[in-house]
Order: C-alpha cells, then structure tokens, then sequence
C-alpha cells in the first residue's frame, strides 16, 4: 500500500517569546500530490468503554485506555481514509493539550542497523493523534503517553511530534524503531525546523527540559554511534547531512532565522543550523503564518522573484502548492480560559489564503469544514478547502497582477478574524459547559459562512479579471 509522508515545516514560539504571551505551534502539512482533501472534526469522549485504533496503513492495532477526552482532528476525507490513512494532523483536546503530527524526520543508517523501524506493524503516523491526544492532560504528560506507545509497539517511521499547553511545548523526535528524545522549548525561545533531526545537544541531568527512551544512551554507547568527541547531540548522533538535507530541508531552517534575526548571517545550506535561537523582537500570530507561507521573499531563492532560473529552483520552499493544511495552535493566557485554545488553520496555500481560528472548546464544526467533497464542484462550492484551494491557484497563476490584492484581502481577513477571537471570546467570558460549546460553535459557523463568502467574492473578481489577460490576443487599429 502507497504510504503518504508528511514533508513538513514546523515553527515554535514560547510563552516569553511572543508578543501576548501565548505559546504557539506552527507547522505546514505538505503531502506529495498537489490534492489530498480534508475536512475538520471533533471526535467525542468516550468513558469506561474498550477501544482500540488500528492503521490503514499497516497492521497496527493499538488498546487505548477505556476513557478518553474529546478532540480535535484535520483528518483526511472518509473516502480517502483506505488509500491514505487518517493523519488527524492537528487539534486541542478538552483539557487544553495541543498536538500537532507529524514532521517527517529521517535517522541514519548507522542507527537503524540496530534498531530498525518496525513498518510491519508499529504506531503509523495516521494514527499517533488518536493514540495520544485524547489520553493527555498536560504537554508533557503527553510525551510519556506517547513514549509508552512507542515502548510497547515500536514505530513505524520517524517522526517530530509537536505538545503545547498555556505553560509549556514540546518538540518529540522518533528517530528509530524504539528511540527518541523531547526537548522542551524555552519560554523566551523559538524553535524552526524542516524534515531534518532538528534537537541537538541533549542534557541528561535536565528532567525538566528533556525526557527520552529508555535505555537511549546505553544504545548508543552500546553500538558506537556518537561520531562526537565530546558531548552528545542528538542530530549527529541519529540524524542525517546530506546534499538532500542542503536543498531540501536546511535552506527552511535557515529562512525561519533570517526572518526572526536578520542581522545573523546563516548559511542556507549549514547541517549544523541552531534549532533553538532567540530573538530581539517579540513574535506575533502574523509573523508565524508570514513564515509558513513563504517561499524565500526578498532573496535570490524565490521561485516567483527575480533570481536566475537556476537560483529560483536551488532550493524547496516552505508554502507549496503541495501544502494541503497550514495551522497554528495557540493557547493565549489573555483571553478568559473557556475559549482561549485556538487552531487556526488554512487548507489552501498559506501564501495566498487566509487562517481562520477554530476554538476547541467549540464542539460541532460548519458544514464547509465538516464535509469536504472529494472532487471540486463549481456548482456548489461550500467546501473551505476547495474554495481556499481555488483562490491559491487562480493568484499564483497571475501573481504579478493578483499579488497586491490578495495581500489586502489577506489583511483584511486577519484584522476581521483577529477582531472576531477577541470579541467572541468575551462574550463567551461567563458562559459555561453547553452553553459555551453552543455559543462558540454557532458563532464558528456565522464567522466560517462570511469567510466563505467573501472568499468566493474575490475569487469570482479575480477570474473575470483574468480572462482579460490571455496570450491568445490580438489589438486591430480601430479604424479599420
């Protein structure tokens, strides 16, 4: 069966780092086809019932714990789940855990020599947020729910695994078949990485900044495997440095620090690029969705700039028309505690099209994210993703003329939606249990119905605008 991989891009921001103090998670779901729907959903709590998951894509069944949390999930569409598998991707559990899987990270074959992933039927990634998102209640209690999984099935890939709550995240790396680390991100730290083992020195004696598998230093000592005279970074040690990594996933690393500290001149093809870096700013909602959205602006590498062809294809850019799910989970302290857990999500490009917030504690979703058609269909186009997808197209096919107004629309999207979390999450202040899952899911749907709208409006100007634009043309003198 074909195997989907997520080659994603993923950026942190801690609680002292960002500009209200929220913490947030950002990452790119990009899949190898240029469609792969999805659809937004809430899977209800269950209690002292049996459950179990099992992967479309291997053999895994895994026994779950007989309760467990509602949550959310940005899973494939239902007639695509044989083919591609589930990959919720993204969401908040009730009690305010985010999880967001996975960022596809590769080992060395030194390390998987000695221990080997286990494809046959170790925990896939479509299935690691129903395995671990409902079972959590804290970031870090999330990381030992999923270690636990990893120590009693082995894994089936390699993969980055993203936790944050209102205190704290956690960046998990699955390296082998039974081996991995967790780094805690500093408060007043960011973090940025792409496909690449991104963690590097690990301090052992530190239980509050890191955890890991058990056994992890005896197996590298074991198997000879630290190529380091001194100290013990877990990139070296496991990952990979390869011309791939320099034109694929590094020059993503090297722009998230460009952006966030541009006074440092990084190398884009450095394999020693730090995961963990500081700025002297402080980091806003905007500048996270700017990052996952771009492609190299204002340097010679852009695709759609003015570099040599060449240059314009060196290097993979971070927005693609391959990415099929943008989002970035936030938990913000300033806004009253029954509605200040926010995935904002885009499923078209997040260069061109916009994120629109989705409170967790929100438990139905609108139709036009609930049921994603698996074809598009002019007419009758409710589907978010179709729409959004759509706009991202038609721009990027007239970018030079369209830029300018999609970027104004984009601004205005974010001034309106921005508006709309602050204003809908104080009137939410004194409602409590059904009546604020009510409020905010009935307010969801009204904001998602206008997005929508105004969406197709621009879309409908931009096609007409268009079709005064074709090569196949020609200007006679009128006085003929």
């Amino acid at each position: 069966m074909a195997k989907r991989i997520a080659e994603c891009t993923t950026f942190l921001a801690g609680k002292d780092a960002t500009i209200d103090g929220s913490t947030m998670a950002g990452r790119n779901v990009d899949t190898f086809g240029p469609l792969d729907p999805q659809k937004v959903k809430v899977y209800p709590s269950y209690h002292n019932r049996d459950h179990s998951v099992h992967s479309y894509l291997n053999k895994f069944v895994g026994q779950c714990p007989r309760d467990g949390y509602r949550y959310q999930g940005v899973p494939n569409i239902d007639n695509n789940l044989h083919k591609e598998g589930v990959f919720d991707e993204s969401g908040f559990n009730e009690k305010g855990v985010g999880m967001s899987a996975t960022e596809s990270v590769y080992a060395n074959e030194r390390v998987l020599a000695y221990d080997p992933l286990n494809t046959e039927s170790g925990v896939n990634e479509d299935v690691i947020v129903a395995m671990t998102l409902p079972f959590c209640d804290s970031a870090r209690d999330a990381v030992k729910r999923l270690g636990e999984v990893i120590a009693q099935y082995g894994s089936a890939e390699g993969n980055g695994v993203i936790f944050n709550d209102e205190n704290d995240i956690w960046y998990m790396e699955i390296v082998t078949g039974h081996h991995w680390v967790a780094q805690r991100i500093p408060d007043d730290a960011y973090a940025v990485t792409g496909n690449r083992v991104a963690i590097q020195q690990v301090d052992f004696n530190d239980n509050d900044n890191f955890m890991w598998s058990d056994g992890i230093q005896e197996f590298v000592a074991d198997n000879h495997l630290n190529p380091d005279k001194e100290g013990w970074d877990f990139r070296h040690i496991f990952g990979t440095a390869t011309s791939f990594d320099q034109h694929y996933n590094t020059p993503r690393q090297w722009y998230g620090h460009r952006l966030m500290n541009p006074s440092i001149d990084y190398d884009p093809r450095d394999y020693d690029l730090p995961f963990i870096s500081r700025t002297n700013h402080k980091i806003s909602l905007g500048d996270i969705e700017y990052f996952l959205g771009s492609h190299y602006q204002n340097t010679p590498y852009d695709p759609l700039g003015n570099g040599t062809p060449a240059q314009k294809v060196e290097f993979r850019p971070i927005g693609l028309s391959r990415t099929q799910n943008s989002h970035i989970l936030q938990v913000r302290p300033d806004l009253p505690a029954n509605a200040n857990h926010i995935m904002w999500l885009c499923l078209g490009v997040p260069t061109f099209a916009p994120f629109v917030p989705f409170f967790s504690e929100a438990t139905t979703i609108s139709p036009s994210y609930a049921i994603t058609p698996s074809k598009l269909n002019m007419g009758n186009l409710r589907s978010a993703y179709w729409m959004q997808r759509l706009l991202s197209l038609t721009v990027e096919s007239h970018y030079a003329k369209f830029l300018h107004e999609d970027r104004a629309f984009l601004k205005d999207m974010r001034e309106e939606l921005y508006r709309w979390v602050n204003e809908t999450a104080a009137a939410a202040a004194n409602k409590k249990g059904e009546e604020n899952e009510r409020f905010l899911s009935d307010q969801s749907a009204e904001m998602n119905l206008r997005v929508g709208k105004k969406t197709k409006r621009l879309i409908s100007k931009l096609l007409m605008d268009s079709m005064g634009m074709s090569k196949l043309t020609f200007t006679m003198d009128k006085n003929l």
